[in-house]
């Protein structure tokens, strides 16, 4: 993919000024094939990781946006709606009853045309800066199109984008990228289930060892669902609670 607005925002409007306002480091950029499909798994702390991670790559990436991006009314809505059309995101609609499948079937594409794919295999954003339990979506992909995946740790965007802001704040950030999982190590680990959950396991263990958060054995929509309702923390994934493994030095 060749997307002249892509490499404006990159190169010209808001790269530049990212590199100088948050001085991002960067780990591992290398790693990523110089041709041919990847599929890059990050971390999900902040709006801003989708502008931070293509940053460390040469090729241009194309993620999975939530169909809100592209519906939202009022100013910020009509800037997200022109980002993402622009750089070649694909909208999925989340609340969907075919929302799975349609995730899978656009991701695939994306893979066949031998483009970089950009996944969050939590699914949402972490709602306290811990890295919680994959989905296995990332996986079915990788599975049925034989891409290796490539974990991405994001470090720090949390605190140079809080949830609620738009505006990055001064403060470092830092990307690696680890080596990769190839799903043909994967093929005999039982069912198709098995096979995927057992890939991303070993890919949220990747990330929790480059990134150096506290990892919950818990989904994170499980997790804000019940916060948004009033109703605390479920029980043993409060901070510190059972179904935590504690916080590790990060890979940067």
């Amino acid at each position: 993919m060749n997307n002249p607005w892509y490499k404006f925002f990159k190169y010209v409007l808001i790269g530049p000024f990212l590199r100088v306002w948050n001085r991002p480091m960067y780990k591992g950029g290398e790693k990523i094939p110089d041709e041919g499909p990847a599929i890059m798994a990050s971390n999900h702390l902040a709006v801003m990781d989708s502008f931070f991670f293509p940053l460390v790559a040469r090729r241009q990436m194309t993620f999975l946006a939530k169909m809100e991006y592209f519906t939202t009314p009022g100013l910020v809505g009509r800037i997200q709606k022109f980002f993402f059309s622009n750089t070649g995101q694909v909208p999925i609609d989340r609340k969907s009853g075919d929302a799975a499948q349609d995730a899978l079937d656009a991701a695939v594409k994306v893979l066949d045309r031998g483009d970089v794919l950009g996944m969050y295999p939590e699914g949402t954003r972490s709602p306290d800066g811990r890295l919680y339990r994959g989905k296995t979506g990332l996986a079915r992909v990788a599975l049925q199109t034989g891409v290796k995946v490539y974990p991405v740790a994001m470090i720090g965007t949390n605190k140079a984008n809080p949830i609620g802001t738009w505006v990055p704040r001064p403060k470092k950030v830092g990307v690696v990228i680890g080596d990769p999982l190839d799903p043909a190590d994967y093929g005999d680990r039982g069912d198709e289930y098995a096979c995927a959950r057992a890939l991303t396991d070993d890919l949220m263990k990747a990330l929790h060892s480059l990134s150096g958060q506290a990892y919950v054995d818990a989904y994170a929509a499980d997790v804000k669902d019940s916060l948004s309702r009033g109703d605390g923390y479920p029980e043993g994934t409060e901070p510190g609670g059972p179904l935590e493994t504690p916080a590790v030095p990060a890979a940067l």
